[in-house]
Formats: structure tokens, sequence, C-alpha cells
């Protein structure tokens, strides 16, 4: 079972996933009376009389100080392992709830009682508590996964019927967690901003406050929801690894603190500082969820672990496998016409290409970025009779259709804005900022929020579209809603809970639909907004080399078939740096393969590669995006790195070397997550040219030699040009490897 009743009071609980398990303990301190609810233990799987012996290691009943910690009249470091340290009491660490009840601050909570319910293979716990004075209830839920190693945790606060206080909600964070004390901590995180998102960074964790936010109004470019801590001696496979993430897509906070008594724990919660929701007398407040992850196997195993989750358990279709599409907009930008399109798409067909999406430029008076978001209807130049005939054309070619839209936008020289001004996010006496000459609909509004979803429900029906690519390219500025008075700071979550709506709508009235995230960039990648698409936009730079680095940290917490990587034209419009095209295809068949390019100015040799290497991407396509993936080499898009995927019978293995002036280095690269004893058979990139210890197409090896000794791809010779790349596949075979494909001991350096 995943939850587990550890005493008769029903105040201590075990909850276990696959391969750990996670200890809530509920302690009334006797001088106070006060509930507190404490993480007891949070790592590797235990037996139930293992779980109590944990538990009772740490800070008994009666003594809720922080067992083995110093203690002072200036602290209570106990508050480090409570699963949501509240504003009140003897606390004076960082608060993941904030309520200020009659301008009263201070929360003072008892203990209710505790619900453990079973069904559809789903467990929950739920921790009810109330203020002793106030009529505020607080319930903390968790939920384990048995086929996974992730716990969600979420949050009620609720202002009980019949009460006239009023009631005031300024912080209430998902939950926090205690990270096991350690001699000291490492964190790893992503950071960036335009251009250059998921730039994953790595050090010790300092004592005190560490802070990552958004206060944009979408997940944001310069960091991204999650964190990954260990003691500073895990590696990329062996180590323990405590992570945690937000499952939010609108502003956000995730703090760490390491105190200076030892212990160390991440809060996380949606909002920002400054934020004030009232909360009506029987109105509760509901967070997203908070998940946590813990693995013994390093960075990698952490990786994994969050890969299978979001596969099984967040994403609609995650069995699925993501088309290799086409984008029109590096080829047209704005300039998009029926013929012009259709010819691109007749050249995408015969590469193999099986959506194509047409950006933006379709609608309204798109002609620059200057107007029209808002009118979504086919520019009446352009498409004088409609996108149907375009449609049909691509259909025709045995693609699938998609479209890009930005329905949270609105352009000020637009028929929607002259006719609702109001619609947009804006205060009353403040002027309204534009960036890339656009404002920002306020979807908190349900008149807006059904006004997007009619139109986005006939374009979907009246084109037969597959895919929606659905971007947002400005984050929040003045945002208010004047009507709402006290209460316009709802905007700040109601917006993002009301995209999620829509989203949900559209794919319940159209079950064949997928859509894509786009902000800009890779402004909205969080695991909020995956349970509403099927992929998301990285980055709007696709220089393979920056994508590099910008994919590798994208899949520290992401899998392949969420992550879209285009092959764009060189040189890169974003740096202008000039790459191979087997190069540029190489890192992007790393997650779901895109093409962006003008395909008028490919040479038919061009034409010619590519569509080999876009069939060689499908024969492996299901490896890469649902397969374990193991991050082999060097760093990514700076020295010599690898990528390796295990499915099945085939291991499929991504190999990168971008500088050829590197005459250092490695020449081996071991395998991993082999069977020792099977026999893998060379399908794909094997040499032929005989030299010791390269893999020749058709050779057999056993599993134990290509982990212990490994191969030397002919990417990584020390001579050669830059930008060299190269694609193997493996498979298990029947049988042992013949004597002669054994590297020999001479061979061996």
């Amino acid at each position: 079972m995943s939850l587990v009743s550890l005493d008769q009071d029903g105040r201590l609980w075990a909850l276990n996933t696959r391969d750990c398990t996670y200890v809530i303990g509920i302690e009334i301190d006797h001088t106070t009376g006060e509930a507190l609810v404490l993480q007891k233990y949070w790592g590797p799987i235990l037996p139930p009389q293992a779980a109590r012996e944990a538990a009772a290691m740490s800070a008994g009943p009666g003594s809720p100080s922080g067992a083995g910690r110093h203690v002072t009249s200036f602290s209570r470091p106990v508050e480090v392992e409570e699963l949501l340290p509240v504003d009140g009491g003897l606390r004076w660490g960082l608060p993941a709830l904030q309520v200020a009840v009659d301008q009263v601050r201070s929360l003072e909570l008892r203990f209710v009682g505790v619900d453990a319910a079973s069904g559809d293979g789903v467990d929950q716990l739920d921790i009810a508590l109330e203020d002793r004075t106030f009529p505020i209830d607080v319930v903390l839920h968790a939920r384990p996964y048995a086929d996974s190693n992730v716990i969600a945790r979420w949050v009620t606060v609720r202002h009980r019927a019949g009460g006239d206080a009023a009631v005031e909600v300024s912080r209430l964070d998902s939950g926090s967690w205690f990270i096991p004390d350690a001699e000291d901590y490492r964190y790893r995180a992503a950071s960036g901003a335009w251009a250059e998102e998921s730039q994953l960074q790595q050090g010790r964790l300092p004592v005190g406050e560490l802070t990552f936010t958004s206060r944009q109004g979408i997940t944001g470019h310069h960091a991204n929801p999650w964190i990954m801590i260990d003691a500073g001696d895990a590696g990329e496979e062996h180590g323990e690894v405590w992570s945690v993430a937000l499952a939010w897509s609108g502003s956000w906070r995730m703090t760490t603190t390491r105190r200076p008594e030892g212990g160390t724990a991440v809060t996380a919660g949606f909002g920002h500082d400054g934020l004030r929701w009232p909360l009506p007398a029987g109105a509760e407040l509901v967070t997203p969820a908070v998940l946590g992850l813990y693995s013994a196997h390093g960075f990698g195993g952490t990786s994994r672990g969050w890969h299978d989750h979001i596969r099984r358990h967040i994403l609609p279709a995650g069995d699925e496998d993501r088309p290799v599409l086409y984008n029109s907009w590096e080829a047209t930008g704005f300039a998009v016409t029926e013929p012009e399109q259709l010819r691109l798409a007749r050249r995408a067909a015969t590469l193999g290409v099986e959506l194509f999406v047409v950006d933006d430029g379709w609608f309204g008076r798109r002609d620059d970025e200057h107007s029209s978001l808002g009118d979504w209807w086919p520019h009446g130049e352009r498409f004088p009779d409609g996108l149907q005939g375009l449609f049909e054309g691509v259909r025709a070619l045995g693609m699938k259709a998609g479209l890009w839209v930005e329905p949270e936008g609105v352009s000020p020289d637009s028929d929607l804005y002259r006719a609702h001004p109001d619609w947009t996010l804006h205060l009353d006496n403040r002027r309204r900022d534009r960036k890339r000459h656009q404002l920002v609909l306020n979807f908190a509004r349900t008149d807006v929020r059904d006004w997007a979803l009619g139109w986005l429900d006939r374009l979907v029906t009246d084109l037969r579209l597959d895919y929606l690519k659905w971007d947002m390219n400005r984050p929040f500025t003045q945002a208010g809603w004047p009507g709402q008075g006290q209460g316009q700071d709802h905007v700040w979550i109601d917006h993002t809970r009301h995209v999620y709506q829509v989203m949900a709508q559209l794919r319940a009235r159209h079950p064949g639909l997928r859509i894509e995230s786009c902000a800009g960039g890779g402004g909205r990648l969080d695991l909020g907004i995956l349970h509403h698409i099927d992929q998301a936009w990285p980055s709007d730079n696709t220089d393979p080399i920056d994508r590099q680095t910008a994919q590798h940290g994208v899949c520290q917490l992401y899998p392949a078939n969420v992550m879209s990587a285009w092959v764009t034209d060189s040189p890169n419009a974003n740096v202008g740096r000039s790459t191979p095209l087997r190069y540029r295809f190489h890192v992007a068949m790393a997650g779901v393969l895109g093409i962006g390019v003008d395909l008028a100015r490919w040479s038919a040799a061009e034409l010619d590669e590519a569509r080999a290497l876009i069939g060689q991407y499908k024969e492996v396509r299901r490896t890469i995006q649902h397969g374990r993936q193991y991050r082999l080499g060097g760093r990514p898009g700076v020295e010599r790195s690898a990528l390796q995927y295990v499915r099945d019978d085939q291991v499929v293995v991504l190999v990168y070397h971008p500088y050829g002036n590197a005459k250092s280095g490695r020449r081996w690269l071991r395998l991993t997550a082999l069977d020792p004893d099977a026999c893998y058979e060379v399908v794909a990139g094997g040499d032929t040219d005989g030299v010791p210890g390269r893999l020749a197409a058709g050779s057999r090896w056993q599993g134990r030699t290509l982990m212990a000794v490994g191969i030397r791809p002919t990417a990584w010779e020390p001579i050669g040009a830059d930008h060299r790349s190269d694609l193997i596949v493996l498979r298990t075979t029947a049988g042992s490897a013949p004597g002669n494909a054994v590297i020999r001991s001479r061979d061996v350096p």
C-alpha cells in the first residue's frame, strides 16, 4: 500500500512510492497547543517498523523543537521541517502561508483530523487544521504515486461560511519540503533569458535563502520552477538527489532555506510578493501541486524519474509518438499566402514531414506585429476565400494541419480592442504599457475566457485542425481588473486557470487536437501547462550549439517528447553561426524533430540529405521520445558529449563534437544501462574503415564490452572540422558476439 498508518492515533503516516518512503508526523506543542505537521523522513523505501523508528529519532511529542539542533531564544529550527510553516507563533523564517483576519496576521492552527482515502489506484492523505479563534480551515493534501517516485502535495485554505471577518491571503505556497541533514548542500537549477533559456547552473547552497521566481504572469525565461539538491557527492548516475517542482504556469516563487543550525527546506507556490487575495466567507483557495521526487541514482536517475512520471501521469497523450512537423515562419514571416504555403507544403511532404503548421500572419490585417491580434479571421487580402483550401491542400499531401494562435494577446490596433478596451489587464489612472506593440487580455474574466473558447472551437472545427501552436509573447504589466476592487489581484491566479480551462475544453471537444505551448520562446514550460499540452517550444534561439545547452537544461526535468526542436537555416538567424545540416539535424533529433527553414533555398543535395535524416529519425523516434535517457560525455555544446536512449531492444546514441580544435579529452565513450550478457548488433552509424575500437556496421558486441571499454566515435576524433556528429543505433540480437568483435587488449588505451 502507498498509504500506511504508523500509529493508532492517525498522527503518523508513511507514504510509499516505488522506491522511497515519505513520513509525515503531526505533533502537538504542549505549551501552546499548536499543531505542527512535520516531515519525519524522506528517502529510501522503509518497511513500517523502520519508518516508525525513523520518525522516533526526530523530535518527540511535547518537544517539537528540532532534535539535535541548536535552539536559542531567537530561533526554533523545527520550522524547517514543517510541511507548511505559517506566519505566526515562534517562527521567524520564510512563511509558506500568510493570512490576515481582521488585520490580525498571526495564525494559530490546531489539529482537526486526518482523512486517508483510496480509490481507482489513487491514495490521498488529507490533514485538516483550523485556527483556534478565526473561521479559517487549512487542509494539507498529499498523494504518493506507487508506480513512480513522485509525491504530490497541495493546500486548501477555506474561510468558513457564516463568518463576517475580513480575510486576506498574502502568501499561500503549495508546500515546503525538508531535505535531510548533510554536511553540505549543492543545488542544481535552470536560469537564463530570452534566447538563452534553461541554462543549467549548479553550486554550493549558501546559508540563508535562495529564491527563484517569476513576476511576469507566465513561467518565465529567467528561471524554471524546479530545483535539485544533493550533499555535494552525487554524480550523473550515483548518489542521492532530492528534487522539487511546481506545477504552475503563472507567476511563482521557489525559495530554498538553509538554516545556520543545520537543515534545508524548499517551499514553492503561485504568486509573488506584494499580492493580496481577499477570501470571502464560504470561499476557498486551492494551490497548484508541488511535486517531490527522491532518487538514489544521481542526477540522471532523477531526470529519468521525472521523465517517466510526466509521460505517465501528466501529459494528456504521453505515450503518443510526436510527428515530424514543418513550420512556415522562418520561410515567410508575416507574408503568408495560400500559393506560397502550398509550395512549401509540397516540398515538406517530399521530405517525409507529417504535420504542416502555418505560423503568424494569416489573420485580420496582420502584415507586421503592429496590428490585428484579437481579430481571428482570415486575412481578407491574402485569403479572400478563407483557409479551407490551404488546409485541404495540406491534407491532400498526406500531412496533418496546424495553425499558430496567440489567444491572450491583443493589438491596440484591432477591432477587438476598439470594441472591448476593458478586456485588457489595466489599472485605473495608469498608462497601458505595450510590449511587442501589444497588450494582454484579462483571461480572469469569464467573458474573455468564453470568447476565446468560442473562436478557437470554431477555428478547429471549420478548418479540421489537428494542431495549435499557442503562443504568448509578452509578460503582464498593469495587471489589474478595476471592476474587482480589492480582489483584482486574483487575476494573477485566475488568468492562468482560465487558460488551462480553455485548453482542456478544446481537447474535450476535439479529442484528436494536439497543442504546443510557446511564450516568446521558452517562457511557458512547466508541469502545470503540461497537463494540457503535448509539447513546448524551449527557445526562439535555434542555433544548434546554443540549443544543446538549452536542451541539456530542459532534459533535467522534462522528457524528450515534450521538447520541440527545429532544424533551421545556416547561418543561424539568431547568432549568425554556420553549421552543417547533419549537425543541426542530430541536435534536433534529441527532441521532437521539426523543420523551420526556407525550403526553396535548399539545394537538391540538401533536400536529399534532409530526407534521409528524417527517415533515420523516424526509425529511432519512439526510443528517443519514450525511452530512458542517459547523458554521456561532457558539457553539451561546449565539448565532446553524447546522449543515449534505451527502449526495449533498441539503443540510440547521439554523439556531438562541437569544436574540432579539441585535441585532448576523452577518446572512448562508455555506453550504459545495457544487458551485460546480451549481444548488440550495430544497425546504423557504424564505420567501415576497420579502425580498432570503432563500431563496424553489422558487427556484434557484448553489452559488457560496450559498457566496460566503450566505443571510439568517429565524431570524437581530435583532428577534423567543427560541428561533427553521429547517430549510432544498436539492437539486441539472439546469440553471442563473434570472437573478432571483442576489443583486444592492444586496442585498449
